[in-house]
């Protein structure tokens, strides 16, 4: 008999479960509602963090294990000068292998095709000293030796005009920036940023005669490699000891994230976005919270019933919330699904680094679930009104 009844109770089905799907109609509504709250989300935090991913492209390509910068920076659209002497002074430690100093500026360049300007990431640096970690970047880096010679991004923005194309297709490509003649020696793959719709690199000598109003012996960005095995948290601690105070020093990493934290606080961008998942998660509330009311006020006399049966009420509270789970994974699923489809269509049409990561799955699935189970704790309080004397 106990074998019996212990079948009996893992055979049964939920009570959440047949509740829910009573009305197949509402059921589909309501999780067509929380995918699509869901989807908004996913949508919003993909396109934050994918627009902040897409801001640090260069600082992720950089050859180094510290960057020094200047205090007075502030992005990587407002980039000051420090003197080039704090690179020098920071390879008298031990830990330091090599350096790269590196001119980082907007200047203008001008379209061959249509003569409009516009305004271009430029990067100086000595051809021979490392730059990015692509080793395909050593050898075009050569090309640079010869004055006036420049290597043009081909991922930058169309409207810089068809450097690419006429430079694949044989042509001689020369341009003007800041009112100099330049001439295209190479293409390189470096990609869009926030602060930036296309880049070139120049060498030391060409970028200085481009901008000859910059001070002597100032660069904007120092890039420093350490020995194998060195502790870049102990040399970042001792050349803070050491530098100036007109020199900050970094790891790449937290170069990465100065410049991430500059687009999230000092901007609107990162608060519109998530605004967006904001107004996406209060949505996914009204649309759950209307479903489970609706469903708990048409099942009243079933929950009156159980209670004169003998059921309490915390197990009936137990129902509702076991729908507001229910609800909250099946109304996960395919808005994941959707949106791993859409970050795949942004990606090919905007060349947006989006895509879906654990972390920010995680996060949706913790939102839809705080939702749902919120929005069943609100209609719960419609139990309190389930009384067998008053119904019956």
């Amino acid at each position: 008999m106990a074998a019996a009844a212990a079948l009996w109770r893992a055979r049964r089905i939920p009570l959440s479960w047949l509740l829910l799907t009573r009305q197949p109609v509402r059921l589909l509504v309501a999780l067509a509602g929380i995918s699509f709250a869901g989807i908004l989300m996913f949508m919003q935090l993909g396109f934050r963090d994918g627009l902040f991913d897409a801001s640090v492209t260069i600082h992720r390509l950089f050859d180094a294990d510290l960057v020094l910068i200047s205090p007075r920076s502030s992005s990587s659209v407002s980039m000051a000068g420090f003197p080039r002497r704090r690179l020098v002074q920071a390879m008298a430690d031990p830990a330091v292998e090599g350096i790269t100093p590196v001119h980082w500026n907007l200047l203008l360049w001008r379209n061959p095709q249509t003569r409009a300007t516009r305004s271009i990431l430029a990067l100086g640096f000595e051809p021979t000293d490392p730059l990015f970690t692509d080793p395909a970047l050593a050898p075009k880096a050569r090309l640079l030796q010869q004055r006036g010679r420049v290597l043009f991004d081909e991922r930058s923005r169309p409207e810089f005009g068809p450097v690419a194309e006429w430079f694949k297709a044989g042509r001689t490509v020369e341009s003007e920036i800041a009112g100099k003649r330049v001439r295209v020696a190479g293409l390189v793959g470096i990609g869009t940023s926030f602060g930036a719709d296309g880049n070139l690199l120049a060498s030391s000598e060409t970028y200085l005669e481009l901008l000859p109003n910059t001070p002597p012996g100032s660069i904007e960005v120092g890039l420093i490699r350490l020995k194998p095995g060195a502790d870049a948290a102990a040399v970042v601690a001792r050349l803070r000891q050491t530098l100036p105070s007109d020199v900050t020093v970094l790891t790449k990493q937290g170069f990465i994230e100065f410049e991430q934290n500059y687009w999230r606080t000092s901007t609107s961008i990162g608060f519109i976005f998530t605004l967006g998942a904001a107004m996406g998660f209060v949505v996914g509330c009204v649309i759950v919270y209307q479903i489970l009311y609706s469903d708990v006020s048409d099942h009243l006399p079933e929950y009156a019933t159980l209670m004169a049966m003998g059921y309490r009420l915390t197990a009936l509270l137990g129902v509702v919330a076991r729908e507001g789970l229910l609800l909250a994974v099946f109304g996960y699923l395919p808005a994941y699904a959707a949106g791993q489809g859409l970050y795949l269509l942004v990606r090919n049409a905007t060349q947006l680094p989006v895509a879906m990561d654990t972390g920010r799955a995680l996060t949706v699935f913790t939102m839809i679930l705080v939702m749902c189970m919120g929005s069943a704790a609100l209609a719960m309080r419609r139990l309190a009104d389930a009384d067998p004397a008053e119904i019956f």
